[in-house]
């Protein structure tokens, strides 16, 4: 037979002979197994009346167990019966079996998972045992002692109540950000303003000196100035005996620097005469003296004396909090988000924050044009996806 031709079926070998055949109820059935045909077997026949015709889903050797049966009559429809489903009399009722034509099919429920069984855990926990029951549990815990390097801060700060979920993402992008690019702040900071060789006395009044003029002034202009005094000694009593209009063009282009000026002047006559030409210890007769604030005071008692009494927030400490969302709420004076962050920030962070944050302003988050493009926290920056979302807005 060739490819091509179809094998005709049932219903078209019907057509061709132009008979319909049209099924009839069955009113009995003989026992005899020589009248059992297919219904096939009408097709070119003339059909005995003492014959059985049986649909093609049921197989001969079914049909060869009907001889001790005694089958009760039923119609034939020529609709398709849709089979019953047969349940399995089984006490855990796991599963259940439908009979389809002459196919069987089996469903199962699911069974739960044996690996996380408790005899399954029991039975490892034994076989843990007797394999390291050689060598004592205290051993093994210094071996992976040594492996695992002590790290300087815990990761996280538990009971940590901030205002924003993923500030400890932000600080760990921004410590990251800060290690990839330096900033003016690392070479040229208060901290780097002081003359290495001179006492400590003199050192710390360097301190304060940079720090008061380090206000509203890019560390650039600050670190340059500060080279001019130091040119000329730069101590308690020589700020005394320099004059007002010397003392300014050494200033010069410091931001305010008439004003710094004076602020100098009346700021040793109090430290000879009531400090010894040294520096008060302590924050609040720091921020007493004439053109010094809580920043300056703060950050001073870090870096001359070496004691956390506070975050120093400038102007960039400032935005970056509001940015971030490190306040409850927006806040308008450096002096206000000092407050915020003081309520929840961790102490251990007081001291890193201003000069991580004072870098990372210098570069990256800047004033008026943020490199958002360029920055770890764009993803999970409050302030980024206002601004992305106002960009699609307009557009």
């Amino acid at each position: 037979m060739a490819k091509n031709v179809k094998k005709l079926s049932l219903a078209n070998k019907l057509a061709k002979k132009g008979d319909v055949i049209k099924p009839t109820e069955i009113i009995g059935r003989h026992n005899r197994a020589d009248n059992v045909r297919d219904i096939e077997d009408l097709v070119g026949t003339s059909g005995s009346s003492n014959s059985i015709y049986f649909s093609p889903l049921q197989t001969r050797k079914q049909r060869g167990t009907l001889k001790n049966i005694n089958i009760k009559s039923e119609p034939l429809t020529p609709t398709r019966v849709v089979p019953k489903k047969i349940k399995n009399e089984v006490q855990d009722e796991l599963q259940s079996k439908i009979l389809m034509g002459s196919v069987m099919v089996v469903k199962c429920k699911v069974v739960p998972d044996a690996l996380n069984s408790s005899i399954r855990i029991d039975r490892i926990k034994k076989e843990l045992e007797t394999e390291f029951k050689q060598e004592p549990k205290q051993e093994i815990l210094q071996n992976i002692k040594k492996e695992i390097k002590p790290q300087k801060e815990p990761l996280l700060f538990l009971g940590v109540e901030a205002p924003h979920p993923l500030w400890q993402s932000h600080l760990e992008n921004i410590r990251t950000m800060r290690n990839r690019q330096p900033a003016p702040v690392d070479t040229m900071g208060c901290h780097r303003c002081a003359d290495p060789t001179a006492d400590p006395k003199t050192q710390r009044f360097q301190n304060l000196v940079a720090l008061m003029l380090s206000s509203q002034t890019k560390d650039q202009t600050t670190f340059e100035a500060m080279n001019r005094l130091k040119e000329r000694t730069l101590t308690t009593i020589t700020i005394k005996e320099m004059p007002v209009t010397e003392l300014e063009n050494l200033l010069h282009p410091v931001s305010f620097y008439k004003n710094k000026a004076k602020y100098l002047k009346q700021t040793v006559e109090i430290l000879i005469d009531k400090y010894d030409s040294d520096i008060p210890d302590n924050p609040k007769d720091l921020i007493a003296l004439p053109g010094v604030g809580p920043k300056m005071a703060h950050i001073c008692m870090a870096v001359a004396w070496n004691k956390v009494t506070g975050i120093g927030v400038d102007v960039h400490v400032h935005r970056l909090s509001n940015r971030l969302g490190w306040v409850l709420q927006p806040t308008k004076e450096p002096e206000q988000t000092r407050i915020g962050l003081e309520k929840w920030l961790p102490h251990s962070l007081w001291s890193e924050v201003n000069h991580l944050f004072v870098g990372f302003g210098q570069t990256i988050c800047t004033p008026l044009k943020p490199n958002c493009g360029e920055c770890l926290n764009k993803d999970i920056c409050p302030s980024a996806f206002k601004e992305t979302k106002a960009k699609k807005s307009k557009e």
